[in-house]
């Protein structure tokens, strides 16, 4: 039986802001188009594949993470065990399994588990030190829309609801990295964003974003209505900030933008 100080452990290994982050995405894509039963569905299976995909990268940081002495990781503190988090990436990586087969039948496993889930481990595994960091995070986001539309019945998803996805996915990696940026550097970790360097990365990221919101805004069928373009007139004025300002204005900026395309990516038809 769980104390009250595995729980919060586990709760604080599962790199909790980009779990509820991507989750909430999920609700967003999938609620008004399907029932009750199908949104329970699939947001549960994607809140699962999250809880493993953040469980296996603290498992596979640890000796890093006790190293650089991080006080934010709770194996590395000795606050929750490496076995106690092993099973706990076992039991979510079954109910995965499972949910996702209930959601969207065997196409629905193939969707989530192998290009979502997958492509998690795969970058935990090491291709986040790698110049092809990026890709996991393209296919996985890229995938994920694909996946929850197949669940809640709108059937296959357009290649730009994909493209949206995958540059959303981009971009988020870029920002998601530039805080560890020197860190990861002093233990040999070179993703694309440490190639690109912090400056680079900060002038990618939103234009990246800025790209989705501009496909979300001209590609679904029927004339463009106002407030798309409203969107893409808030985002370019975001990418300016976001490109060119000090301090935490170019993230805040940014995240602006990826806020304003997961809003879009929810409402198209």
């Amino acid at each position: 039986m769980s104390t009250p100080g595995t729980a919060r452990g586990l709760a604080l290994a599962c790199h909790p802001l980009p779990t509820v982050a991507v989750t909430v995405l999920s609700l967003l894509l999938a609620i008004g188009s399907g029932t009750a039963r199908e949104v329970t569905v699939v947001v549960a299976a994607v809140l699962c594949g999250q809880l493993v995909i953040g469980w296996h990268n603290d498992l596979v940081d640890a000796a890093r993470d006790r190293a650089a002495g991080r006080s934010d990781k709770p194996l590395a503190l000795g606050a929750v065990s490496p076995r106690t988090v092993r099973a706990a990436v076992l039991t979510a990586l079954t109910l995965t399994v499972v949910l996702s087969l209930v959601a969207g039948g065997w196409a629905g496993l193939v969707l989530h588990v192998g290009p979502v889930v997958g492509s998690g481990l795969a970058y935990n595994a090491g291709l986040k030190a790698t110049v092809w960091s990026w890709l996991p995070y393209a296919v996985a986001f890229g995938t994920l829309p694909a996946f929850v539309w197949l669940s809640v019945g709108r059937g296959a998803a357009p290649w730009w609801v994909v493209a949206v996805g995958a540059l959303l996915g981009v971009g988020a990696h870029l920002l998601n990295v530039l805080p560890d940026l020197e860190e990861d550097l002093r233990h040999g970790i070179r993703g694309l964003p440490h190639r690109l360097g912090g400056r680079w990365s900060r002038v990618l990221a939103p234009l990246l974003l800025l790209a989705g919101t501009v496909l979300l805004a001209v590609e679904p069928a029927g004339p463009t209505p106002a407030w798309a373009w409203v969107a893409v007139g808030a985002a370019v004025v975001l990418t300016v900030p976001a490109s060119t300002a000090g301090g935490r204005a170019p993230f805040l900026a940014a995240i602006g933008i990826a806020l304003l395309n997961v809003t879009l990516l929810a409402l198209v038809d």
